[in-house]
């Protein structure tokens, strides 16, 4: 009868550190790493109000991309929860195809956000025209090069989704393994932060801008 009851009270899966974010020295990386990135935003986006404020600076008019950006952006934060759902459901083309349209988006984001600043060369607004112009520059590019700093890991996924699944016996072990899972699960985590980074970036410049 105990053992009835322990065999239905028993979870499906054995607990794993790889499924439990307090514990696990990745989670730990990550989490202080978005910590971090948050605060620096947050400061530089205080830092930009408080020498509106005392400089007298006056609104800078944002490039409408700005906003296209964020479409793309967006759509990368959803192809990559399809991308870890087809992971999960092991459906080999999709996941590989869901990566593939992240990257895709990715860059797109980056050429946008090039012609975006080229915008705003050619209304001779450059980093050096005011304090304001300088942290624009600043807040759009800190978040552009964090973008960057994620593409080795997306391509690692792609390329490692190629190399590994051949076969049915090395799919099998490529969906099962434990860190791969985890890894995959960070590396959303961090693309879904970039989003709402971005997302917040973006209102906060177009509201700066309506203010005198």
């Amino acid at each position: 009868m105990t053992s009835f009851i322990m065999k239905n009270k028993l979870p499906e899966r054995a607990y794993s550190e790889y499924d439990n974010f307090a514990f696990h020295p990745y989670n730990i990386i990550l989490t202080l790493i978005l910590f971090a990135v948050t605060v620096l935003f947050l400061a530089l986006s205080i830092a930009f109000i408080y020498n509106r404020v005392q400089n007298g600076v006056g609104a800078l008019k944002i490039p409408w991309l700005f906003a296209v950006n964020t479409l793309a952006l967006l759509g990368s934060s959803y192809t990559i929860i399809q991308a870890k759902k087809a992971y999960l459901n092991d459906e080999t083309r999709n996941y590989q195809q869901y990566l593939l349209y992240t990257l895709g988006l990715t860059i797109f984001f980056l050429g946008l956000q090039f012609i975006a600043w080229s915008m705003l060369f050619g209304s001779n607004v450059f980093p050096e025209t005011n304090n304001g112009a300088g942290y624009l520059y600043m807040l759009s590019g800190l978040h552009f090069a964090h973008v960057i700093a994620g593409l080795p890991f997306l391509i690692f996924f792609i390329v490692a989704s190629r190399k590994q699944m051949v076969d049915p016996v090395t799919v099998l072990v490529y969906f099962s393994d434990p860190e791969k899972r985890l890894r995959l699960r960070l590396l959303s985590i961090y693309w879904h932060f970039l989003d709402a980074l971005w997302v917040a970036l973006v209102v906060f410049l177009f509201i700066n801008q309506l203010i005198n």
